[in-house]
């Protein structure tokens, strides 16, 4: 009896297997996908003990596979270039980003945001300007000369979100708007480490104060993590006006914003 392995049988099984993964590009991109949110949330609870939010590392090794694809490819669309991943160009497609970020925005209440007064509009319109300031303030310093440029990766600075909803809405690179998802997610980051360290300094222990740092920091993910760290009771809070802060700038970004820099430029 022979028992070595068939290999003429293992590699038609091997090249099915890949033609069957490649005509179902768009389920093989949902498994990579889920694959790294469970590696990423596994590595948040395990490495950081919750400190670095899922997101954030998941977030980072999209970037780092979009740039190992581009590299192994040689096109201009990451890991969308690989046959077998060719579902991850619809998967981070418009359509499924805007499904996101319109899902994200239904659990809001204005009710909710409008009990905490001018001090909560003030701080979400503040915290708005600012981060697409120094964002913007960065861009120019870098040498990027364009209105388009110059917002996208202010927007950027607002969030990892509003970066590329205003990029594609200005037709900005992709290398711009890649620039604009890790400016967000430097931030989203800096956010989730430093909240708990200052919180008790700037009195971040109550609702109110947790709605007006939403307002002001912005990244979802980032005020989530950091105050979770802090009280988890202040989370849902902080979460609902940062996601206000997140739907705000998609829809000054590519408008008002972007009306005020090309002034300047």
């Amino acid at each position: 009896m022979n028992y070595l392995p068939d290999w003429e049988s293992m590699l038609l099984g091997k090249h099915s297997l890949i033609v069957l993964l490649e005509e179902n590009s768009l389920i093989t991109a949902l498994f990579m996908v889920g694959a790294i949110l469970w590696t990423s949330s596994f590595l948040s609870r395990t490495l950081t003990h919750g400190r670095i939010h899922a997101s954030a590392i998941a977030i980072f090794f999209g970037l780092a596979l979009a740039y190992l694809g581009g590299i192994s490819t040689g096109g201009g669309k990451g890991l969308a270039d690989v046959p077998l991943l060719a579902g991850v160009g619809l998967l981070g497609g418009s359509m499924f980003r805007d499904l996101a970020i319109v899902a994200t925005a239904f659990g809001v209440r204005l009710q909710e945001f409008i009990a905490t007064g001018l001090s909560g509009i003030i701080a979400l319109t503040l915290g708005i300007f600012v981060s697409f300031l120094i964002g913007g303030l960065v861009a120019y310093a870098f040498g990027y000369r364009d209105a388009e440029s110059i917002t996208t990766i202010g927007a950027g600075a607002a969030t990892y979100i509003v970066g590329p909803v205003t990029g594609t809405a200005l037709n900005a690179s992709s290398e711009v708007i890649a620039l604009s998802v890790a400016a967000g997610l430097v931030k989203s980051i800096l956010v989730m480490i430093l909240t708990p360290l200052v919180a008790s300094r700037i009195g971040l222990d109550n609702p109110r104060s947790a709605l007006i740092f939403g307002g002001l920091m912005g990244t979802t993910s980032g005020v989530a993590a950091g105050l979770a760290a802090t009280d988890e009771k202040l989370v849902p809070y902080g979460a609902m006006t940062a996601t206000f802060y997140t739907g705000l700038g998609c829809l000054l970004g590519p408008s008002l914003i972007f009306m005020i820099v090309k002034s300047f430029t």
